[in-house]
């Protein structure tokens, strides 16, 4: 019927109508969307007081707290702790490296000049110069713990040269030639059992020659320069030492000989001796004149304040005379 028809008009153009006003209303809520948002930041922003956030070296412990920095994080597995001591490194022994050898992929390096490619290998390891084999800092060679057989060979210009704790067994008279600014020379604790007559003669200025805990039988000839020697642990007789082998050294102030295989005490000593350490040798006897001049009763030897007889087979009441110019009793057994 006619009414029908009209009715079922209506039905489908109201649900054509919901239809599009759905559609339309989607848009129109993004949009109104992305308008608050730049609103709702600049008052996020409003709030921050931004004139007071002034990072400055000053104030930057304050705004960041650094205090438990380290206990945050834990690097214990990235790297190991390297301690700073008076070592130098031990060196690589060149021959104990890898042998990469080349591939097919990776080009040959050319030499740089024309003479032709170097073969560290071919030289021994102990002609190479201290600075390749050792540490050199300024002035000074530390060749501690390096497996030397031998003394290096040195800058002209080395003040210091500390090569402890190697194997080294004799000293040559050519190992310090020309070394005219040297004035230390440590060797503690290596296998050196003879040094040339002449291997520290000619250092004109050389002040301390340490050689402890070595296998020395005999000490060679000393430069005027020395002002202290130190040759504990060895194995030096009275035969060992030259005759009157300190009398002429006017700047020699610490003299320590223990722990050797003295049988006296090497006089004469130079005045200007502060310590004298002979303990632990097989000293049974002085002379009145050892210490003091016997003629001269008003002498007076205040440097030599320091000498150690103890663990000696003497007996030190026996010989009165000769304490009375020092300042203080030598350190020993009195009865």
């Amino acid at each position: 019927t006619p009414v029908r028809c009209r009715m079922r008009t209506l039905a489908w153009l109201g649900i054509t109508s919901l239809c599009l006003g759905a559609a339309w209303a989607v848009p129109a809520k993004e949009e109104r969307g992305k308008a608050e948002k730049p609103k709702a930041d600049l008052a996020l922003y409003e709030n921050l007081d931004l004139d007071s956030y002034d990072l400055m070296l000053d104030n930057y412990g304050e705004i960041l707290d650094l205090s438990n920095y380290e206990e945050l994080y834990d690097y214990s597995d990235l790297a190991p702790k390297i301690e700073v001591g008076t070592l130098a490194p031990r060196p690589k022994d060149p021959a104990a490296l890898p042998n990469l050898g080349t591939t097919a992929e990776t080009p040959k390096l050319q030499p740089a000049t024309t003479a032709g490619p170097i073969h560290p290998a071919a030289h021994p390891a102990q002609a190479l110069p201290s600075c390749l084999l050792c540490l050199c800092i300024g002035t000074s060679v530390y060749c501690d713990d390096a497996d030397l057989e031998h003394i290096p060979l040195l800058p002209p210009e080395t003040t210091y040269l500390y090569a402890r704790f190697n194997r080294i067994g004799a000293i040559r008279a050519s190992d310090f030639t020309g070394l005219k600014k040297l004035k230390r020379i440590d060797l503690t604790s290596n296998f050196i059992s003879w040094a040339d007559v002449d291997a520290f003669r000619l250092l004109p200025s050389l002040q301390e020659l340490i050689l402890p805990e070595n296998r020395l039988t005999a000490l060679p000839e000393l430069p005027r320069s020395i002002v202290r020697l130190d040759a504990r642990l060895n194995k030096i007789p009275s035969t060992g030492l030259q005759p009157e082998a300190f009398r002429d050294l006017k700047q020699l102030q610490f003299l320590h000989l223990s722990d050797n295989q003295l049988d006296y005490i090497p006089a004469p000593l130079p005045e200007s001796l502060r310590s004298l350490h002979l303990q632990n040798n097989n000293i049974q006897t002085m002379h009145e004149d050892t210490f003091c001049d016997s003629q001269d009763h008003s002498q007076i030897r205040r440097a030599l304040e320091d000498i150690r007889l103890d663990g000696n087979p003497i007996n030190l009441s026996l010989f009165p005379n000769a304490y009375f110019c020092l300042p203080r009793l030598p350190t020993g057994r009195f009865f």
